[in-house]
């Protein structure tokens, strides 16, 4: 688990680990956290290194982490420092997914925290349903981008499948795993979603977050194209959600809908600026990224 300054939940998340059955082993990588944390507390099996802050990133310090694997590891599980295991047998129902072996990543269910505004709990509830499934390149008709739709803040993956696929992009602002998924999936493997295995994650974003979200988003679908040409395109998906959206904050939080269409008007702004920051000056798209450090 990468974490910076993971603050007040962090004493949540450890006991979360130290509660699941079977025990397992961590492996923290921190970017220099200066806001007191203890690391020290870890569960036994587990341990910490430090990196600098400037040498974080999504694909490669985790490509860094899985130098650090005990030998003849199966399986690894990647999470964020926000992401509070539900359950005791949270990491056991997610890898009972290897029990298939053509199935080489999966993710659990994210579910609201209990401070999750309306917004937040339906992106959650849209984005994680209740039923599991197991797809492969044969429904990227029927699923498109969603096919290859992966979250590290709550994953796991077959570690020879993983290395066979040249483990995460090294250098990108965003969505290794959803890159390494799509490689799994053109490379004949399996992708599942256990929806038994839960875990809280959801984010408060304000409107300008959501907005540098969606931009960095962008920037990765520009600099990755070959995942739009191998699954298509992202719009009929970003309609669903805003129907489903609307429909969701009619019957919970009307009085936030004109908040959700300017949100939807930004993101959109956000994604198309970025799928053209090649033509945007470097000062700019620092200001406009939600991962300034990125472009460092």
């Amino acid at each position: 688990m990468p974490t910076r300054n993971p603050g007040a939940r962090w004493s949540q998340w450890l006991e979360a680990l130290r509660l699941q059955q079977p025990c397992v082993s961590s492996l923290v990588v921190d970017s220099c956290s200066d806001d007191g944390t203890n690391f020290t507390s870890l569960p036994a099996g587990s341990r910490c290194i430090q990196i600098p802050v400037a040498s974080f990133n999504h694909g490669g310090t985790r490509n860094l982490s899985l130098q650090h694997l005990p030998p003849a590891t199966d399986v690894v599980v990647f999470m964020t420092q926000d992401a509070l295991l539900a359950d005791v047998d949270a990491l056991q129902k997610l890898v009972s997914a290897f029990d298939d072996p053509t199935v080489a990543c999966a993710f659990g269910r994210q579910l609201p925290h209990a401070d999750a505004s309306a917004l937040a709990a339906h992106a959650r509830l849209f984005n994680y349903p209740d039923a599991s499934r197991v797809v492969s390149l044969a429904d990227k008709d029927r699923l498109g981008l969603k096919t290859c739709f992966m979250s590290n803040s709550f994953a796991a993956y077959r570690v020879a499948d993983l290395l066979a696929v040249g483990g995460f992009p090294s250098h990108v602002i965003l969505g290794e795993d959803m890159a390494v998924a799509a490689r799994l999936l053109l490379a004949g493997k399996q992708v599942a979603y256990q929806a038994e295995a839960c875990a809280y994650h959801s984010h408060n974003y304000t409107p300008l977050e959501d907005f540098r979200r969606y931009f960095d988003t962008g920037v990765f679908h520009a600099r990755e194209p070959w995942l739009l040409d191998a699954f298509g395109g992202a719009s009929g998906e970003g309609l669903r959600f805003v129907k489903s959206e609307l429909r969701y904050l009619l019957k919970h939080a009307s009085w936030l809908i004109p908040s959700a269409l300017q949100r939807t008007v930004l993101k959109l702004l956000g994604y198309r600026l970025g799928r053209a920051e090649a033509r945007l000056p470097l000062a700019l798209k620092k200001r406009l990224s939600m991962f300034s450090g990125f472009w460092d």
